[in-house]
């Protein structure tokens, strides 16, 4: 899977800078999935209804499929209590559930994950009083920013969606159309 993720301070753009790849990629041909990677806690079921209470019952994958939405639910399982490997390989276990969910995309954006070890690139904006999560973390492949900030990486235009999109697409292994 050609998964590149978008990184950045609260308030740096992510979610905007996604919305408009994943419009103008899909506007190319391109079939974009997108994931939103958090370390908050979120009911994705809704208590009570019928999914929910399957998956409450031990189902170890819930479909829901509507004339206008389809979703795929499986519970995560509570951290296991025999070290960080446990942990990493139960986590390695639920990405790839993901993943394989994700096959048939072109490409995957993913809005977070600052700990991975795949393609990453930083958004940064001046505005924001703390520096872009570039300075401190490692393996950034370039900067998005139409701001001036301190750095090795190469930047690439945040108003520039086309060139931005076209850099993601040739970085990543899929090369333009």
């Amino acid at each position: 899977m050609n998964r590149v993720h978008i990184v950045g301070r609260k308030n740096s753009g992510k979610t905007t800078l996604i919305v408009e790849l994943v419009e103008w990629l899909t506007q190319q041909g391109y079939r974009v999935g997108t994931i939103k990677h958090t370390h908050h806690h979120h009911e994705l079921d809704t208590p009570g209804k019928d999914s929910f209470r399957h998956r409450e019952a031990g189902s170890c994958a819930i479909g829901i499929l509507s004339p206008a939405m389809n979703a795929r639910l499986w519970p995560n399982p509570a951290p296991e209590k025999n070290g960080d490997d446990a942990s990493a390989n139960q986590a390695a276990e639920q990405s790839t559930l993901l993943h394989s969910f994700m096959d048939q995309c072109d490409l995957v954006l993913v809005e977070g994950d600052s700990q991975t070890t795949a393609m990453k690139l930083g958004v940064g904006r001046a505005e924001n009083t703390n520096e872009p999560m570039i300075a401190q973390g490692e393996n950034f492949s370039a900067l998005i920013t139409d701001d001036k900030f301190e750095t090795d990486l190469p930047v690439l235009p945040r108003r520039d969606i086309p060139a931005l999109a076209t850099w993601i697409l040739d970085h990543s292994g899929i090369g333009s159309r």
